[in-house]
């Protein structure tokens, strides 16, 4: 079944032809004027996109602090530095 649905499509069926959709993939595209506008995923596949996004984000932060891209401060001085820039 294609994935993409249209805004009206999406207004005259409801949800139901988003779970029509997605019971053959994890998205659909939704068109506006027939532009691709918006996508409604799975809650397991947004779940799933957004592990990644924090898997990659701690990869990231360990790399920062074993290259030395860190700051130690207090408090005090972390908030003077956030907010002076």
């Amino acid at each position: 079944m294609n994935n993409i649905v249209t805004a009206n499509d999406l207004k005259t069926r409801g949800v139901s032809i988003i779970d029509e959709i997605t019971s053959d993939c994890e998205e659909a595209v939704i068109t506006v004027r027939g532009e691709h506008k918006y996508i409604v995923l799975t809650l397991a596949e947004y779940n799933h996109l957004r592990e990644c996004e924090l898997e990659a984000a701690i990869i990231e932060s360990e790399k920062d602090i074993k290259d030395g891209r860190y700051v130690k401060e207090s408090v005090e001085d972390h908030i003077k530095r956030i907010t002076s820039a």
